[in-house]
């Protein structure tokens, strides 16, 4: 039982520091693949952009009357590892917003530029308008693959459900809400429209997952908890990192500065470099 208690005190605080109070596969970057932005102060230049006439249009009436039998982290749809036999691991870092959520962890940023460890980052729109220059040199720079944390952090649900105190959204016109406000936000700045979601919370049910993919987006989860929520000591970022394994997707955060974050990946990177992992983005992989 006290296991069991700690577990969930980990879990509540992963809450605490991200809410409010209410390609192929390919070794680590191709650096030469991608022209560095050297000007940080612009839209991103050279943006690949989407005609008008490609956005997906819905009849979000045929989701009306739904009514999900998952509620969760892993329920049907949900991305949580690259289907891969490789010694590949993607490191993800949440940049979650809100008041007790929007510092950014420089010195964290700044160890995977120097030493090339490629991350997918996702946004939550909140942080984004706090940090518009941080955002745009991060997506300026080939090392990271840019995605969509929502707009207001919340879980997706189709009937309000919630998860961990958080209400969640209550209808498909809110899930489209919650996606897609920071969905042309980013697209807007960066001339790229995300392909991946995580929601606040990354809970989920299984009718709000299928609005979603048809929405264009795949959600992804994980399958390694590497910092709970920025709650973690460094030792314990390190060891939970090193749990990774061929293909796992590992969940961080890189807005909780004063946590054990950087310090944690620092020692985990190269640990698992020795034992012949390759970091890697998780544009263009397979995902189960």
């Amino acid at each position: 039982m006290k296991k069991i208690s700690i577990v969930i005190v980990f879990l509540v605080w992963i809450i605490t520091a991200c809410q409010t109070m209410i390609e192929p596969e390919r070794d680590e970057v191709d650096l030469d693949s991608k022209e560095k932005g050297e000007e940080t102060s612009d839209k991103i230049e050279d943006p690949v952009t989407e005609d008008e006439d490609d956005q997906v249009e819905m009849d979000l009436a045929t989701y009306e009357n739904r009514q999900p039998l998952q509620w969760g982290e892993s329920v049907e749809g949900v991305k949580t590892r690259i289907n891969t036999d490789e010694k590949v691991i993607a490191l993800t870092f949440d940049a979650c917003g809100g008041p007790f959520g929007n510092g950014y962890d420089e010195e964290l940023m700044n160890f995977l530029k120097e030493e090339q460890v490629p991350a997918t980052l996702f946004f939550n729109e909140r942080w984004i308008k706090e940090h518009e220059q941080a955002f745009l040199d991060l997506a300026n720079n080939p090392l990271f693959q840019i995605e969509n944390h929502g707009t207001d952090h919340v879980p997706l649900s189709v009937n309000g459900q919630s998860a961990w105190g958080i209400k969640g959204t209550d209808s498909p016109v809110s899930i489209q809400h919650e996606v897609m406000g920071n969905q042309e936000t980013i697209k807007a700045l960066t001339g790229r429209a995300p392909t991946l979601f995580r929601s606040g919370t990354a809970y989920y049910d299984e009718v709000a997952v299928e609005i979603v993919n048809e929405l264009g987006m795949e959600i992804v989860n994980f399958d390694v908890l590497g910092d709970a929520g920025a709650t973690y000591s460094a030792e314990q970022v390190h060891q939970a990192i090193l749990g990774a394994t061929n293909g796992s997707i590992v969940l961080l955060h890189m807005n909780q500065p004063d946590s054990g974050t950087a310090m944690g990946v620092k020692k985990a990177v190269q640990d698992l470099r020795d034992k012949g992992f390759t970091f890697v983005l998780l544009e263009g992989m397979d995902l189960k």
